[in-house]
């Protein structure tokens, strides 16, 4: 991306997530999801990987999606409509992984985010979180896959890198990078961010305006 080109989607980032930005509503399945009214950015990843905590900051918001320290907490996709006329929509989903939760529970909850993210015509992107402490693990590589395998164009997002050791977080980077520039669906560039610092948040901001502009 140009300079000049960053430099007109972050004074249009400033406008919009200053602006309107409100909860929607929460699908448990399917047939509860809005009209596919405007373009959508999904937010995976696995549970407690800071998805809320990320959207919060992305937003300038204190508590616009719901945290908690209990994995597994989000237990629907959850919609966020943002501008005013609405311009589009941030899309938080159920984390995948451990949870605290039935085995039936979460098979619900991966087959809603599969056929979500295979079948929803507005997704514009998706955007993966992988916790910058452990890294890509198998079941992050298997959402990849998936999208790949959808072709739903995706972004990996490393979070939490303040709990990371400088050269922790360069060797996970490249390692991550590395592997996303072999996915056909996958942007070869990986953000670094953290909730706690705002580490990221233009780059993210960016690429969420890239992908529904």
């Amino acid at each position: 991306m140009s300079a000049e080109r960053a430099e007109e989607l972050d004074a249009l980032a400033r406008k919009i997530f200053s602006g309107p930005i409100a909860f929607l509503k929460s699908a448990p399945g399917l047939k509860f999801l809005p009209d596919p009214a405007v373009p959508e950015v999904a937010f995976a990843g696995r549970s407690n990987v800071g998805k809320s905590s990320l959207l919060n900051r992305l937003t300038n918001r204190t508590a616009l999606a719901r945290t908690s320290n209990t994995p597994g907490r989000t237990q629907e996709l959850n919609f966020f409509d943002v501008g005013e006329p609405l311009r589009f929509r941030l899309v938080d989903m159920p984390g995948y992984g451990f949870a605290k939760a039935p085995k039936d529970m979460l098979r619900k909850w991966r087959h809603l985010v599969n056929d979500y993210l295979r079948g929803r015509p507005v997704l514009k992107r998706a955007l993966v979180l992988v916790d910058s402490r452990h890294g890509l693990k198998e079941i992050d590589r298997d959402i990849m896959k998936m999208l790949d395998d959808a072709a739903v164009s995706y972004r990996v997002v490393l979070t939490k890198a303040d709990k990371v050791k400088a050269s922790e977080l360069e060797a996970v980077e490249s390692q991550t990078a590395e592997e996303a520039r072999k996915r056909p669906a996958a942007h070869p560039e990986i953000i670094v961010s953290s909730s706690e610092t705002g580490l990221g948040m233009d780059a993210l901001r960016r690429a969420v305006l890239e992908a529904v502009l």
